[in-house]
C-alpha cells in the first residue's frame, strides 16, 4: 500500500465501534492510524486481519489527557501524513449518582474523554486540512444526546455536548472545504453496552454500524443517526412533553456506576 492511499485516523480503535470502523476503512483501501491505550489488542487484530505493515500504524495515547492525544496526532502527521478522515470515537459510558462525591470525579473523567478529548483529537489536523481545502472530522455522538436519562447524566450531557460542539465546528469550517460529520449511534453491540441493565431496541452489530457510518462519512453527511429507526425514536422523544417523558422513564433501570 502506497502513501498516496487515503488515511483514516481513528481513536478508541482497540475494540467495539472503533475497531469495526477500522476494518471497514481498511476494506475500502484506506491506510490506518489507530489510537488507543491498549495497543496490544490493536496489534492482535491487525495481525488476524492480515494487514501489511505499511497499511497501518498504532499510536499509544490516552484521549483523556490533552497532551497525549495531541502528541499522537503530531506523530501521525510526521510519520503517515495528513489524514483524509479523523474519527474521534474514543469514549466512556458510566452511570452516576450526583449525591455520591466519587461520581462527580466520574463525570469529570467522562467530559475529559468524550468532549475535551474529542476536540483535542481534531486539533492537530484542523489547520493543515483547512490549508489543503479538504478532510472529514467525524465526531461520535449518541442517541443518548437527545434526552437526559435517569442515572445517565454524565454520558447524556457529554454526548449532547459532542453534537453541539460538532455543529459549531461545522459552521466554522464550512467555507474551507473541511466537512464535520456527526454520527449518533443507537444501541450497538459492543463492550460498552453489553453490561446494560435495560432493554436496547434496534440493537445493531458493530460491523453493520460501521458499514452505514462509512457511507455517511464518504457522503460528507452533516448528521446521521444509525440505525435510522433510532432516529425516529429520538425525534419522538424530543417532541414528547416533559411530563410525559418523565413518566415514560420513571423506574427505568439505571446505567451501572463505577465499581458496580
Amino acid at each position: 500500500m502506497t502513501r498516496t492511499a487515503p488515511l483514516a485516523f481513528i481513536t478508541g480503535a482497540s475494540s467495539g465501534i472503533g475497531q469495526a470502523l477500522a476494518g471497514r476503512f481498511a476494506d475500502a483501501g484506506y491506510r490506518l492510524a489507530l489510537v488507543a491505550r491498549r495497543t496490544a489488542e490493536i496489534e492482535s487484530w491487525a495481525e488476524a486481519r492480515g494487514l501489511s505493515a505499511e497499511a497501518y500504524r498504532i499510536y499509544s495515547a490516552d484521549v483523556g489527557v490533552i497532551d497525549s492525544i495531541v502528541a499522537a496526532g503530531a506523530d501521525c502527521l510526521a510519520t503517515q501524513g495528513l489524514p483524509d478522515v479523523v474519527i474521534a470515537n474514543a469514549g466512556i459510558s458510566v452511570g452516576i449518582d450526583t449525591a455520591e462525591r466519587a461520581d462527580i470525579d466520574v463525570m469529570a473523567q467522562t467530559f475529559a474523554i468524550n468532549n475535551i478529548g474529542l476536540a483535542a483529537t481534531f486539533h492537530p489536523f484542523v489547520a493543515a486540512m483547512v490549508q489543503r481545502g479538504s478532510g472529514r472530522l467525524v465526531g461520535i455522538g449518541s442517541v443518548a444526546s437527545i434526552r437526559g436519562l435517569p442515572g445517565h447524566g454524565a454520558y447524556c450531557a457529554s454526548k449532547a455536548g459532542v453534537v453541539a460542539y460538532c455543529e459549531s465546528l461545522r459552521g466554522e469550517l464550512r467555507p474551507t472545504g473541511v466537512k464535520v460529520v456527526t454520527l449518533c449511534p443507537g444501541y450497538i453491540d459492543t463492550p460498552l453496552t453489553q453490561g446494560n441493565r435495560y432493554g436496547m431496541p434496534f440493537l445493531m452489530q458493530a460491523d453493520d454500524f460501521a458499514e452505514q457510518a462509512f457511507r455517511a462519512v464518504e457522503a460528507g453527511a452533516s448528521y446521521r443517526v444509525i440505525p435510522w429507526q433510532m432516529g425516529v425514536v429520538a425525534k419522538i422523544m424530543r417532541l414528547m412533553p416533559n411530563a410525559l417523558f418523565d413518566r415514560a422513564v420513571q423506574g427505568r433501570a439505571r446505567k451501572k456506576r463505577s465499581g458496580e
